[in-house]
């Protein structure tokens, strides 16, 4: 979890070509306070506010979109011990808006996409685990 803790860490897990640009960090710890930011996907900037909060299990958290491009997104960390290190598991709850936004949020933040992502996170995760 530590590495999460780093402000840099989200513009690390940012695949490019998206930018992205912090505004703004209260985040008193993982589980509690905010954090804005915009996605730059090319000229098209997508603005979020993100709440920590604590997650399903004690070495867990969670970041919920409290303003943003999606009707709801919730995204759970959970960090299992296994043999020979820590497993990350990411659980996310999602739902998109009507009209253009969601043809937009649908494109970008779920299916393939979202997959890819995640799996880009996972990787940039342990290359930055293991240079420490």
């Amino acid at each position: 979890m530590r590495f999460h803790e780093d402000p840099r860490a989200l513009a690390r897990l940012t695949p490019p070509p998206i930018i992205m640009q912090l505004h703004r960090d209260e985040r008193r710890s993982l589980t509690e306070g905010e954090l804005e930011f915009t996605l730059w996907f090319g000229p098209i900037p997508i603005r979020w506010l993100a709440r920590h909060e604590p997650g399903p299990t004690p070495h867990s958290f969670a970041d919920s979109q409290v303003m943003g491009p999606l009707a709801l997104w919730r995204h759970e960390h959970i960090f299992t011990a296994v043999a020979g290190g820590v497993e990350l598991t990411d659980r996310i709850e999602l739902a998109h808006r009507r009209g253009v936004t969601g043809v937009f949020t649908r494109l970008a933040f779920d299916g393939l996409p979202l997959r890819l992502l995640f799996a880009y996170r996972h990787w940039r995760t342990r290359r930055a685990l293991q240079r420490a």
